[in-house]
């Protein structure tokens, strides 16, 4: 399958054509393509093995994209994707925005800079644990819409942006059949398993989106992941921890897989998933062997979800994922070190890899060979160990190989190892956060409750759905009424206080009984909803009941999640009054949009210079609904800064009028944080921390933000905490590590085939910029145990592991130390398989 734009073969048979092509095109040059088959994607008449990772142009700055991008490019990827954000760019109907981070264009053209492709997903729904899976929240109120199915209003609002998009590319010459390098486009995102709940509809509705995408003519293949049936010519793909398996549905389209999940997601309430180094590396070979010629991560950068982006609900506002590229811009060691590594071996073979379809060999039980060999005579071999408890030794051509569990081996020439998944050769590192502000001159405003007899209050008879009153505008809504109490009521007697009980469809509520706060309550992502049920203290007389109702980010998945519901939608009722039950959920209810404080636009420099703050022995500390200010210098350097708020309880958080996004360190992490074995097949379960500690307890703030002095910090605080005990501190790097096996497969020496070159392995170690080594704190060639910050010498130590690199390393920003018996004094257990550990301190 092809797509390419007309070339021109020019012919001078007179001079009435040769005037004629003179003034209607000076230059007609061919200009490449991008097609399709069986083995790969085909760019400029080449098929190419494209390793790609996925960056979110609003999950970062525009200050930070090109690090970010020359570090993916380091890493080894061809190809950067991401998705385009509809309610980002389309706030409200035709009013667009394309600036700052969302400036998709500058995105795109820093991409193209470095010498990599695009992979450019439209969607125009992207779930990415984004608010409202990324529409925007006005297209839930266009009349006689169902979103994601065959309905015309849906249809039309997400053509007209998809041809936005696509007439914007055009207009900049973005595609690559212009010159520019987006290499692949998508449409609609993992709608199978809806269009399988929803049935015809959904099939038309998959076939109107996939001619539609094809009609806009851009030039470069269009294909929908998780889409068993995506019509021709758009190509179905995969998504999962684990694609080996995954088969097109036709012949000739190529085996992809758009999202290989590096991590997962964190929740407000729940551990932190990681995904190990090896297990990953171990997913891509395994694709690649299988015949897979396109793998992309999700996520190589994760980012943050600044403002109120975060979905879900309860997504933090930490979007790591455990990716190769930390939260911060940071490789993640040795995770991005490993697979870079990968990706060098993977390219070493991709004459044989585009080539042909392997041969696949028995090895053993559990062990296998795939070869590809080209008629050219190129040959390459994956030798594969999937059992999850024991090594093996394997005997393939005219020698032995060792494969440990769950590992596979890259041999580019078919003879010789250079890359073993489960094998890290890569530094991996100890990142540590350092206090360089800990003073901060807080000043303190309290938020007023709201309260029914408010002037600006909405009267509405019975309890109405959040969303429907806020369009989306905050995250915060009083829900107000009176009840009264008679003076003859029993519990003024007996002293047996009434309970009030509130069922909430969710996330967050604070009830206030004649302004005092009386209790909150809260939902999580496996169950937003909620029940407040406590026993209030009312007097005779009016009693004021305010609730304050909070959401945490709209539904991004889901079928028809555009129908679910949030905030109080009852029954409200108080128990234990002489009549016995009284439903409040159908009296006179009064209704504001918002905190005073939002109104006033306390967060920015203008806004929070309206009111009077309290400060000194006055300053509001442990009190709910309370604002906080303060003013700082930045900290010099090029460290990544983040704020540790692990004194507060949850709010949100704003640096110089921009918003951080929620913070609520109050959410204690949940879940089974025991050791993690990088073998065996992964799920988001699997490997996790922080259990019993916040689900997020830093939040980024970029430097880009910062003034060199008077930035102002303003941070809301819903529950009540102690802003006396927030800090801003430094991500920096403490030690660096190796953990290098002898004869460990190397990349370094490829090209010097000597068996004796090949099989040294080097332990190499490097500092941040600015850094140098400056102490070895463990050494260790034998049998050594741990991981990076917690080794310990093992059954067997050569005494003089720590001579070489204290001779090599101290004083330097990197160093290398060759891993072999006689570097160490000798072989202190022969017959063993031994590695070298090793750990330094930067500074």
């Amino acid at each position: 399958m092809s797509f390419r734009i007309l070339v021109c073969n020019v012919l001078w048979p007179n001079m009435f054509i040769m005037l004629v092509l003179f003034f209607s095109t000076l230059v007609c040059s061919a200009t490449a393509s991008v097609s399709y088959d069986h083995r790969a994607i085909i760019v400029g008449g080449k098929r190419r093995i494209l390793i790609s990772g996925s960056i979110h142009y609003p999950r970062s700055t525009p200050e930070m994209w090109p690090d970010l991008i020359q570090k993916a490019k380091d890493g080894g990827l061809d190809v950067i994707q991401t998705y385009v954000f509809w309610n980002g760019h389309e706030p409200s109907p035709g009013k667009y925005y394309f600036e700052d981070r969302y400036d998709l264009v500058k995105f795109i053209k820093l991409v193209q800079q470095a010498g990599l492709y695009v992979h450019l997903r439209i969607g125009p729904y992207v779930c990415a644990e984004w608010n409202f899976g990324g529409f925007p929240v006005w297209l839930k109120y266009v009349p006689g819409i169902a979103f994601r199915t065959d309905n015309e209003p849906f249809k039309g609002a997400m053509q007209k942006f998809t041809e936005k998009i696509v007439s914007m590319m055009k207009a900049e010459k973005l595609f690559e059949t212009q010159g520019g390098p987006i290499i692949l486009s998508q449409i609609e995102n993992e709608f199978g398993p809806v269009e399988w709940e929803i049935g015809a509809p959904g099939k038309a509705y998959t076939k109107w989106a996939a001619q539609m995408a094809v009609a806009l003519d851009t030039g470069v293949p269009w294909v929908m992941c998780k889409q068993e049936d995506a019509p021709d010519p758009v190509i179905d793909t995969c998504n999962g921890f684990y694609c080996e398996n995954f088969k097109p549905n036709k012949d000739y389209k190529p085996k992809m897989w758009t999202e290989n999940w590096t991590g997962w997601y964190t929740e407000f309430g729940g551990a932190v998933p990681y995904r190990p180094a090896e297990d990953l590396a171990f997913s891509v070979a395994r694709f690649i062997q299988n015949g897979g010629s396109f793998m992309n991560y999700y996520m190589y950068h994760g980012g943050t979800n600044f403002g109120r982006t975060a979905g879900g609900p309860f997504i933090a506002t930490s979007y790591d994922y455990d990716a190769p590229l930390d939260e911060f811009g940071l490789p993640r060691e040795p995770k991005w070190g490993h697979l870079r590594d990968l990706h060098k071996a993977i390219k070493l073979c991709e004459s044989a890899l585009v080539s042909t379809d392997p041969t696949v060999t028995k090895l053993g039980n559990n062990q296998e060979a795939h070869v590809f060999k080209s008629k050219s005579g190129a040959c390459a071999a994956f030798l594969a160990n999937y059992d999850t408890s024991s090594s093996a030794k394997v005997s393939f051509g005219n020698a032995q190989y060792d494969l440990p569990p769950w590992s596979i081996s890259i041999l580019p020439d078919c003879k010789t190892a250079v890359f073993n998944t489960a094998r890290i050769g890569a530094q991996s590192s100890q990142r540590k956060m350092m206090p360089v502000n800990s003073a901060f001159p807080w000043q303190s405003y309290n938020e007023e409750t709201a309260s029914a007899d408010d002037d600006d209050a909405t009267v509405m008879d019975g309890l109405w759905e959040q969303v429907n009153v806020t369009r989306d505008a905050t995250d915060y809504l009083w829900y107000m009424t009176d009840v009264k109490i008679d003076s003859d009521e029993g519990f003024i007697k007996n002293g047996q206080s009434p309970l009030l009980t509130i069922f909430s469809a969710g996330h967050a509520l604070h009830v206030f009984i004649n302004g005092q706060l009386s209790g909150s309550a809260y939902g999580g992502l496996e169950n937003p909803k909620l029940t407040f049920s406590n026993n209030v203290n009312l007097r005779v007389g009016i009693n004021k009941i305010s609730l304050l109702s909070v959401a945490v980010g709209l539904p991004n998945v889901g079928v028809h999640f555009e129908t679910w519901n949030a905030g109080i939608l009852g029954p409200v009722t108080l128990k234990g009054l002489n009549e016995g039950t009284r439903d409040l959920s159908k009296q006179k209810w009064s209704y504001k949009v918002g905190l005073k404080g939002e109104a006033l636009s306390l967060h920015t420099v203008s806004g929070s210079s309206s009111v009077e703050w309290e400060e000194g022995s006055l300053l509001a500390t442990k009190q709910p609904l309370t604002w906080y200010k303060s003013t700082f210098s930045a900290p010099g350097g090029n460290d990544p800064l983040a704020l540790d708020m692990n004194s507060m309880g949850k709010g949100q958080i704003w640096i110089n009028g921009q918003s951080i996004g929620r913070h609520w360190p109050a959410y204690i992490a949940h879940g089974n944080c025991g050791s993690c074995n990088y073998a065996g097949t992964y799920d988001d379960k699997k490997c996790r921390a922080n259990c019993g500690e916040p689900s997020q307890r830093w939040y980024h703030v970029p430097r880009s933000w910062l003034n060199p002095s008077g930035n102002l910090l303003v941070v809301f605080e819903e529950f009540g905490g102690d802003p006396t005990g927030i800090s801003l501190v430094k991500r920096t790097t403490g030690s660096v590590c190796a953990d290098i096996y002898e004869g460990q497969p190397t990349l370094k020496n490829w090209g010097m085939l000597t068996s004796g070159q090949i099989n040294r392995p080097k332990a190499h170690l490097w500092c941040p910029p600015g850094q140098k080594i400056s102490q070895i704190k463990f050494a260790s060639y034998g049998l050594p145990e741990g991981t990076c910050g917690s080794f310990k010498e093992g059954s067997c130590h050569a005494h003089k592991s720590y001579n070489a690199p204290q001779r090599n390393c101290i004083g330097k920003e990197s160093c290398l130390v060759t891993v072999a018996p006689e570097v160490f004094g000798g072989d202190p257990c022969p017959g063993n398989t031994k590695k070298y550990s090793l750990e330094a301190v930067c500074s």
